[in-house]
């Protein structure tokens, strides 16, 4: 999922970029806007399961969930996350 958001959050500042930008064309925007967002609640209930199922907690959590809003920010956060899962950690 955090690919998935992340690649649609891409998606979408090129969208933004597109309806404010010098071209004045809404119509992408329009149509990755919400795709965008029930795909970042979608993220955030799987960072919820896996907070759930692993018993993480703390600052580090609250920067997974946020990942999806921040460009690039997803795919660092999967690595972390991966990495911290495969090693069995708690991440607190």
């Amino acid at each position: 999922m955090a690919y998935v958001t992340g690649v649609f959050l891409l998606l979408l500042c090129v969208a933004i970029y597109l309806r404010y930008g010098p071209p004045d064309e809404p119509g992408m925007s329009a149509v990755v806007s919400p795709i965008h967002g029930w795909l970042y609640v979608v993220y955030l209930v799987a960072v919820g399961l896996l907070v759930y199922q692993r018993g993480w907690r703390g600052l580090h959590v609250l920067l997974i969930a946020l990942a999806g809003t921040v460009p690039f920010a997803s795919f660092v956060a999967e690595r972390f996350v991966v990495k911290k899962a495969r090693e069995g950690e708690r991440i607190r």
